[in-house]
């Protein structure tokens, strides 16, 4: 991929969502939907993002039973998205039914641990060891259910490519130097989750929230 630029759209309001798509279309590589945009906007709204003529990546984050995972992928199949998100912590019969019930163009990857935990916040829910240790456990056990890579901070990147070379990195919650934190506690620059192995940024509020979102998108291109 030329530009691994995955921008998100986190909105509910179409129009706003396909003004900035086009604003910075030349900057970036794909445009990423979430939930905020997908229980506002469903299907409708994912065609006419694709208009924009960008890779689409559905980060829904699939987590429940195999049968109706597989069947949340079938429904969503017609969209032809580019990137399909899973939670890896709903274990490896439900990745593989995820897997094998996605379309032929479709990469599948498992969310491993949200940018927006650290160590303090694993320890409540109750996940042992460091967000590492979590990283490279599920990464594992993505691998082995097929799945085509896992999403991680750029803090677990590195490792994660080292035990996984042919898998398929995608990194959230990326500021640029002296950007605002916000609501992530793990992150790094693209440049960095690049160097270390992503093979796709996701980036938001620093593009989308920018004065001039355009000339964010182009100022964080020219340090990849």
């Amino acid at each position: 991929m030329s530009n691994p630029i995955f921008v998100a759209l986190d909105t509910p309001i179409l129009d706003n969502a396909v003004a900035l798509a086009k604003s910075i279309n030349g900057h970036v590589g794909g445009l990423k939907l979430g939930l905020e945009f997908f229980c506002a906007n469903g299907h409708h709204g994912v065609h006419e993002i694709q208009k924009i003529g960008l890779p689409i990546f559905l980060d829904l984050k699939l987590h429940d039973i195999p049968n109706t995972v597989a069947k949340a992928m079938q429904a969503i199949n017609v969209l032809e998205p580019a990137i399909v998100t899973v939670h890896a912590s709903g274990g490896r019969a439900m990745m593989e039914d995820a897997k094998a019930a996605a379309g032929i163009n479709t990469k599948v990857v498992g969310v491993t641990l949200l940018t927006s935990l650290d160590q303090n916040d694993m320890g409540k829910i109750g996940y042992s060891g460091s967000p590492h240790d979590q990283v490279e456990r599920l990464a594992d056990l993505s691998a082995e259910a097929g799945l085509d890579g896992i999403v991680c901070s750029g803090n677990e990147v590195g490792a994660a490519h080292k035990i996984w070379k042919e898998g398929y990195f995608v990194v959230p919650g990326l500021r640029p130097a002296n950007g605002k934190a916000g609501d992530q506690k793990r992150t790094v620059t693209p440049r960095a989750a690049r160097d270390n192995g992503a093979s796709v940024l996701v980036i938001g509020r620093p593009i989308t929230a920018a004065e001039n979102p355009n000339a964010a998108a182009r100022s964080i291109e020219a340090t990849l």
